[in-house]
């Protein structure tokens, strides 16, 4: 990693412009050796979710850019902190046993029971499936639970801060405010002594010496409590600047529903005398009808729903792209990510160390990419299982042995991989949408022509190239124009869709005898 730290200094891709940032902020802050944190944060009240992983993974991406940058001159630590000291608001939809939980609501999730039972609190199931998730993926991350931060003392010298800040941190958050919220606010929450509740109450008394708060219990009755050790927690917006300077965060990204908040979270973290991190925020994610993804809707797409289509390695190549861009995040995006991802780690080999540390497979495979492999795109591997009517890897394998004999499922493990999302990618989207049509005279007359064209050929012919060259002729000798409506022609009459693959790589691999049988079943009627 350490041979492109010369070229580090002037790379192009966000996560070393960010890596930059961070060297600034740290030159003038830490000693080599010192430890650089980058933070991220997770709220524990659902499961980990696809903005969990792209967060994690574009930190992660910045993390090995600012090593290579810095030439490890400092450690680095990924730290995810769960907000698991949160009341519970609400019982969730999606557990067990939910008329259970509902007398355990304004609780702090650690002191809620887990409704699946198999851990001591639903914060703590919630904490082992983020870790799981995390673990799942590889990724290299220290975590820590608010409540363990809040109560064995980590946050104490925060706390005391607030409360000798009080009333500066309230001239910040009262703006943000509505008329009605101003009445009752306060950025420190109280756990009851008495029902062991997050309260939501306005404070009567801040003691800063003494440590402590007073204000009236759910009941009416006057209390006092320590804020430290646990006997209180602050409000969402200033537990973000208290947790900057309490654990002295270094980079920190989030998402552009933050964006506005970020300011706030800056000046409470500067009054608890730290220094706001580097920050940078991403665009959210929209569904299929271009709006925002919602855990809550259930309108976009979970990790698992991409990883049953296609492999990781493509899930993360659509997060290192244009990540200050709102993008679609359904199941249509997936083959572009996939064959954008492949494209990219062939090309790399053949790149000068200057263009290969812009690439995104060095991004994604923290500079060691794998080798490429075969030449076989995922959008042509979704054809075939279309051509062939396969439903299984090894007649995927049939053909693809037959075009490229040296590969196997164990030499190509990438590849085989791919095989298996394809099937199930073609049963799911690819085989419900197909609309088959039949040729116009033109497009009849071109096609005769091109089965023609292959007959002439070596029917063992796997160049692509030279198979291409005979689509092209076919189509120009017919006067299509511009000539990709033969191509599309091609698809929708053959194959029951409008795009796909270069055909003449797609009739290379499904071989020329099989693509000849194609076209004259589709000009007799017989493939629809």
């Amino acid at each position: 990693m350490t041979d492109f730290s010369q070229l580090a200094a002037n790379a192009k891709a966000w996560p070393f412009e960010l890596a930059r940032e961070v060297e600034k902020r740290v030159e003038k802050t830490k000693a080599p050796g010192d430890t650089v944190i980058f933070e991220t944060g997770y709220g524990p009240s659902g499961l980990p979710h696809i903005g969990t992983f792209g967060e994690v993974a574009r930190t992660t991406m910045v993390i090995n850019a600012f090593r290579v940058l810095t030439g490890d001159r400092y450690k680095v630590q990924l730290l995810c902190v769960s907000d698991d000291m949160d009341g519970m608001r609400k019982v969730p939809d999606n557990v067990p046993n939910r008329e259970e939980l509902a007398g355990y609501l304004d609780m702090p999730l650690t002191a809620v029971p887990d409704p699946f039972g198999t851990h001591d609190s639903y914060g703590a199931h919630m904490n082992a499936r983020l870790r799981a998730f995390l673990d799942h993926f590889q990724f290299d991350y220290s975590f820590a639970s608010a409540t363990e931060l809040y109560r064995t003392g980590r946050y104490d010298d925060a706390l005391r801060a607030t409360l000798e800040s009080f009333d500066k941190i309230m001239a910040v958050m009262l703006p943000t405010l509505g008329e009605e919220r101003r009445k009752t606010y306060s950025p420190v929450l109280p756990i009851s002594p008495k029902s062991g509740k997050v309260l939501y109450v306005p404070m009567k008394a801040v003691d800063a010496a003494a440590g402590t708060v007073t204000f009236d219990d759910e009941d009416g009755e006057e209390q006092t409590v320590k804020v430290t050790g646990g006997g209180a927690k602050l409000q969402w917006k200033p537990d973000f600047g208290m947790r900057w300077a309490a654990l002295g965060v270094d980079f920190e990204m989030f998402g552009k529903d933050h964006q506005a908040n970020a300011p706030v979270y800056s000046k409470i973290c500067r009054i608890l005398g730290g220094n706001p991190p580097v920050q940078f925020v991403y665009e959210l994610f929209l569904d299929d009808k271009g709006e925002k993804i919602s855990k809550s809707k259930g309108n976009g797409l979970a990790v698992e729903d991409w990883l049953r289509y296609a492999p990781w390695e493509s899930l993360s190549m659509y997060m290192f792209t244009k990540p200050k861009t709102a993008k679609r995040l359904f199941f249509d995006v997936i083959p572009k990510a996939v064959d954008e991802y492949r494209q990219h780690l062939e090309a790399y080999p053949k790149q000068e160390p200057d263009k290969q540390i812009e690439n995104p497979v060095w991004h994604i495979h923290n500079g060691q990419p794998p080798a490429p492999g075969a030449n076989i795109s995922f959008s042509l591997l979704l054809n075939l299982v279309s051509a062939a009517n396969a439903s299984d890897k090894d007649t995927l394998w049939g053909f693809i042995s037959r075009y490229a004999p040296e590969a196997t499922p164990q030499s190509e493990p990438f590849l085989d991989r791919l095989t298996s999302y394809a099937i199930a990618y073609y049963e799911d989207f690819v085989k419900p949408a197909k609309v088959y049509r039949a040729p116009t005279d033109q497009e009849r007359a071109a096609m005769e022509d091109l089965a023609a064209r292959l007959k002439a050929l070596d029917p063992a012919e796997t160049d692509g190239e030279v198979i291409q060259t005979e689509v092209f002729a076919a189509g120009k000798a017919h006067d299509f124009e511009p000539l990709r409506d033969w191509f599309k022609a091609l698809y929708e009459v053959l194959l029951g869709q409008s795009q796909g693959p270069r055909f003449g790589s797609f009739a290379a691999i499904y071989g020329l005898p099989k693509t000849i049988e194609l076209i004259e079943g589709a000009l007799a009627g017989e493939n629809r």
